[in-house]
């Protein structure tokens, strides 16, 4: 008898967790997310899946130069503006606003170029220079050549 009490209390608990408003609707998926090594991968411009520092500043350098409309070796509050609208626009997880850090009115290359080095330095753990698979993906298993199929002499 003592059980049949505890069960329907049991019962009376449940009933008062459910509810007849509507369940809420799952969460939408959100931006996908990309690892901060996409910033650097970009400037791998041979595609041989190693970074080099110099691909790097070759590919900051272009961008800079594509940015400074006016051409005078600086961004602009309005050139920095254009490039920081143009980088949330993409809505990247790996969108990184330039800034003016010093605060002398302007966005030099330094500051343009401040965290595309620094993680490259982050990643480069062996200073030599070069962002290897391993470094940009460390603990991921590169992916097995396939070698080709053996031939058999017949006879």
């Amino acid at each position: 008898m003592r059980w049949v009490g505890v069960a329907v209390l049991c019962l009376f608990a449940l009933g008062a967790c459910s509810s007849d408003e509507p369940k809420p609707e799952p969460r939408k998926e959100g931006k996908q997310f990309h690892p901060p090594v996409e910033i650097l991968e970009r400037y791998d411009t041979d595609h041989d899946g190693t970074v080099t520092r110099a691909e790097m500043e070759a590919g900051l350098k272009s961008e800079f130069e594509a940015a400074d409309k006016n051409h005078d070796g600086r961004l602009d509050a309005d050139e920095t503006r254009a490039v920081n609208e143009a980088r949330w626009a993409q809505g990247l997880s790996t969108t990184s606003t330039i800034f003016d850090w010093n605060h002398d009115g302007y966005v030099d290359f330094t500051e343009f170029a401040n965290t595309a080095r620094s993680l490259f330095d982050d990643l480069d753990r062996n200073g030599d220079g070069k962002l290897t698979p391993d470094e940009l993906h460390p603990g991921k298993k590169a992916p097995e050549k396939k070698l080709p199929p053996l031939v058999r002499p017949h006879g």
